[in-house]
């Protein structure tokens, strides 16, 4: 069979449980950074950039620039893992990683170096940004490909479950951090303890990554010898529907997730819905939600198919978000995290089913390198930007339900894409 013939059923052996659970877990250190970086945005613009409502947009800028890294980060480890091997790029970008997790960790503040401190957190993360742009795609191309034809959905979902570990690790933190500090502590040094953790828990993932196998399909394509020399030029001659299919289902993952979750704090404290430690607990919560909700929906795409799964979704998003977002500015503390957990909830699921859709758009040949070019850059758009695109617009309208009208938005006009696109799942039935 020649290159292009190759589909996702192409596959030589599977991976030890050892190197698929490693991989897996290596996740929670990205999310937990971004997501740390969010829970503590109010702090962090006490911090570098002074404070009131032009701190918090600078710094949910500096969020979303280093998110538009991600793309050109994923070209570059995607280029790697397509070329030289998926375990040598996901080293690479585990080792970056650490290295920013510690600098930050390590940064001047306002106080102590004027206006070049903020410059420098930008600076960091952007480099944050980039090394991150290939760990994902990374490990959900590299999990799958390990992975049982029949268990895909399940064993890649596990790597959206265990980002979700870092995410509740870094709201844990986080709000352990502020509930314990005084505000002059928390500003004063605080600050620096999520991120410290952040970085030991990086080198310790980074040290067990040593120990994982190379994926089985990269092996097929070094015995096979149909490795491409030129991999994103592969991608976008052979494989541009998939590009598009997987930045449709990209751009329903981030929003969910990136909006309906990671925003909420951001959202309930500026609306002053709940203060900041409420606000950092309401996120643990729905945390711990996502992890719950997320191998089940995997193993559901294993069995009805990826297509159901996220139509069905699509039209949650499409319905839900508007009135959850209004619900939680005038509802009690227990109501605003009822509505914050379907919210997160709706999130999980399309991570769950999304991450294994997306790398099922490509064949071997490729793969990492198709996926930056269309997953990663909607994720740079519908998940860097629209924190900030959210806080900006509803500070100039001041209705709550907007937020989750642009959920709505996105899931409607990706829609079309999901109701025609094949089923990956099963790809002796195209539909």
């Amino acid at each position: 069979m020649n290159r292009r013939g190759r589909g996702v059923n192409a596959q030589s052996s599977v991976m030890s449980r050892a190197s698929q659970g490693i991989a897996a877990l290596s996740t929670i250190v990205e999310w937990y950074d971004f997501t740390l970086y969010l829970y503590l945005a109010a702090v962090l613009s006490r911090v570098f950039f002074g404070a009131g409502q032009s701190g918090v947009l600078v710094t949910l800028g500096g969020f979303a620039v280093a998110y538009l890294m991600r793309p050109i980060g994923a070209i570059v480890f995607g280029h790697v893992g397509d070329r030289f091997g998926r375990r040598r790029s996901m080293l690479a970008s585990m080792l970056l990683m650490t290295v920013a997790m510690l600098v930050t960790a390590l940064l001047p503040t306002r106080d102590q170096a004027g206006d070049i401190a903020g410059g420098l957190l930008l600076l960091i993360r952007c480099l944050m940004g980039f090394s991150v742009g290939g760990e994902y795609t990374g490990v959900v191309a590299y999990l799958m490909e390990g992975a049982r034809p029949h268990r895909r959905g399940l064993v890649t979902s596990i790597a959206s479950a265990a980002s979700e570990v870092g995410a509740l690790l870094a709201a844990g933190i986080s709000a352990l951090t502020v509930s314990l500090l005084s505000d002059a502590d928390l500003v004063a040094w605080g600050w620096r303890i999520p991120f410290l953790f952040g970085a030991v828990l990086a080198g310790a993932l980074l040290a067990a990554r040593f120990a994982m196998e190379e994926s089985p399909e990269f092996e097929r394509q070094s015995r096979a010898g149909t490795v491409p020399v030129q991999p994103l030029r592969h991608a976008l001659v052979h494989h541009r529907a998939g590009i598009v299919r997987g930045f449709a289902i990209s751009a329903l993952g981030s929003i969910t997730y990136y909006v309906g979750i990671t925003y909420v704090p951001v959202f309930l404290t500026s609306t002053g819905a709940l203060q900041e430690a409420q606000t950092l607990q309401l996120a643990t919560i729905a945390a711990a939600a996502v992890i719950v909700v997320t191998p089940p929906i995997g193993a559901l795409s294993d069995r009805i198919g990826r297509k159901p799964v996220l139509i069905a979704c699509a039209l949650a998003a499409a319905v839900l978000p508007a009135s959850l977002f209004g619900l939680m500015t005038h509802a009690s503390l227990a109501l605003a995290t009822t509505a914050a957990v379907v919210l997160a909830a709706l999130a999980g699921a399309v991570s769950a089913v999304g991450a294994v859709a997306t790398a099922e758009q490509f064949p071997g040949e490729g793969r990492l390198s198709g996926l930056a070019f269309g997953a990663t850059t909607a994720t740079a758009i519908f998940g860097g930007l629209a924190p900030w695109v959210a806080q900006t617009l509803l500070g100039r309208t001041g209705w709550a339900p907007l937020p989750g009208a642009m959920i709505a938005v996105v899931a409607l006009c990706i829609l079309p894409v999901l109701l025609t696109m094949p089923e990956t799942a099963r790809p002796d039935k195209q539909d």
